[in-house]
């Protein structure tokens, strides 16, 4: 919105002569001017704040997406251990990013690499940030903490779950998202110091490379090390499939994820009360709606090519083959969703599909078990996303989105050339370089430490009962029912119990 001035001195001088004290009712009329354009102003920032407030709660309630659907998708003797470490995610990652986290990511002025200002939201708010902001990005935060759990579900002791959440929230992923995404960052498309990467930066408007690309290469890690889950993959190295123990759950789950879906992506504008030069109808809250719609088309057909294309193959109409292929189509979108036209939107969806069953089959021939198939679907398709963008991308939007650099390249489809190809390329190679070189000696240690894995005789018995002390689902009860049918609670023999209970 233009700033709006009223200069008393220039105002008398048009009254003109004829106008009795013309100097005091310009005054008049210019103060009264500055209240009306003082009150537009503080309108428009509670305007863009209750959007970017409105979009965090959206992004926050993904946890509970994430809890429902790793819930659903883990047997059902481990449900409880799943659930608390989803809460503990947003938990220790709230903290960890209030304290070390931001500051890493936004805190500017910084250099290309890591932030250095506002730790523990010092100097907040200023006009660069708001708590708003804040909030906003640590629902992100925290998400791409959520995609690693997933990846080592159903074997991994509590306490490696609170060291890798607080560690990934706290430093890796904040500085991945301080070189994309902040002003200061090395290949920020928004850099105002110095040149952009390939003259483009790396256009990753809500983070398929820097929140999913980042969760799935940690959850990668975590899984290789670990190894698979006892019973997975036969004495032959066939895949067995332990199911999870609720498909009501993951769908549940997946219906959740999706309507966080919607501040994700277009919440990742920050702002609504921003026109474009054609004026008129036509502004941010445009590009805004646009962007929920590619994010629906994307979603919508890899669901739809997951469910024909695993109906090929497995000869099933799985419904839990099609929530993730609908998830894939989500995390390949999430970094084009806003520079994109809706038709491309549909290509980006069918690739994805493709991408994830690909994934899901070079998985089971080198046996890398993960539970949520989070790191293919994150990792595979974030990646996937990545590219797409640099494709895709096209010229009218690019410049509309980021009005900081006129000719920018935009996607090589559309005759944009291959810089913007060439700085995503890079992009993909530093997000597994950094995520490799910091969370994979991370999980290291802690299996060396013994504080990664669980014992056998845990693992089979699952960890609800061992480790959290009786099962998420109450079976039986020590009161009585009031009809008379009398109902025992069953408790655990022992805290070690043996691979046959």
């Amino acid at each position: 919105m233009a700033s709006m001035t009223c200069s008393a001195g220039d105002l008398a001088q048009l009254l003109g002569p004829n106008v009795a004290n013309s100097t005091g009712a310009a005054d008049l009329i210019c103060s009264q001017f500055n209240t009306v354009a003082d009150n537009f102003s503080a309108t428009q920032y509670a305007v863009d704040n209750t959007y970017l407030l409105f979009s965090a709660y959206l992004v926050f309630s993904m946890q509970l997406g994430f809890a429902m659907l790793c819930a659903g998708s883990v047997r059902a003797k481990n449900t409880m251990n799943i659930m608390l470490t989803n809460v503990l995610d947003a938990a220790a990652g709230g903290l960890f990013y209030y304290l070390f986290g931001f500051a890493f990511a936004f805190g500017t002025p910084s250099n290309g690499f890591i932030g250095k200002h506002n730790f523990g939201l010092k100097n907040f708010p200023s006009s660069s940030f708001d708590y708003s902001y804040f909030l906003y990005q640590w629902a992100f935060a925290i998400a791409a903490a959520g995609i690693t759990s997933g990846s080592i579900a159903e074997r991994t002791q509590f306490v490696a779950y609170l060291i890798y959440s607080s560690f990934l929230t706290g430093f890796v992923y904040p500085v991945v998202s301080h070189w994309f995404w902040s002003g200061d960052g090395w290949a920020s498309a928004t850099r105002t110091d110095g040149d952009l990467l390939f003259g483009t930066g790396v256009i990753d408007f809500a983070g398929s490379g820097v929140v999913h690309m980042v969760g799935g290469i940690a959850g990668l890690w975590g899984a290789l090390i670990e190894g698979p889950r006892i019973g997975r993959f036969d004495h032959s190295g066939k895949a067995i499939a332990l199911r999870g123990h609720s498909a009501s759950l993951v769908v549940l789950g997946t219906f959740l994820l999706w309507f966080g879906w919607y501040g994700f992506n277009p919440g990742s504008f920050t702002k609504i009360l921003s026109a474009y030069p054609a004026g008129g109808y036509y502004g941010q809250w445009s590009a805004i709606g646009r962007t929920a719609v590619t994010t629906t088309l994307a979603g919508c057909t890899a669901a739809l090519t997951t469910l024909f294309g695993k109906r090929i193959l497995s000869g099933h109409w799985n419904v839990t083959d099609v929530c993730n292929g609908l998830l894939g189509g989500f995390a390949a979108i999430t970094a084009g969703c806003s520079v994109v036209e809706p038709w491309a939107a549909i290509i980006c969806g069918f690739f994805a599909s493709l991408v994830l069953i690909g994934c899901n089959k070079l998985a089971e021939i080198l046996k890398f078990d993960d539970p949520l198939e989070a790191a293919q679907l994150h990792g595979g398709c974030g990646t996937w996303g990545v590219i797409f963008t640099a494709l895709f991308a096209t010229k009218k939007y690019v410049r509309e989105v980021y009005p900081n650099k006129p000719n920018r390249p935009y996607g090589l489809f559309m005759g944009g050339g291959g810089k913007l190809l060439g700085a995503h390329l890079i992009q993909i190679l530093v997000i597994i370089g950094w995520v490799s070189a910091t969370m994979g000696p991370l999980f290291f240690v802690l299996r060396k430490l013994k504080l990664l894995r669980i014992s056998s005789e845990d693992e089979m018995a699952g960890m609800d009962m061992t480790r959290h002390g009786g099962f998420a689902y109450i079976y039986h009860d020590d009161d009585s029912n009031k009809h008379g049918i009398p109902l025992k609670r069953v408790e655990p023999t022992s805290t070690t119990p043996n691979a046959n209970v």
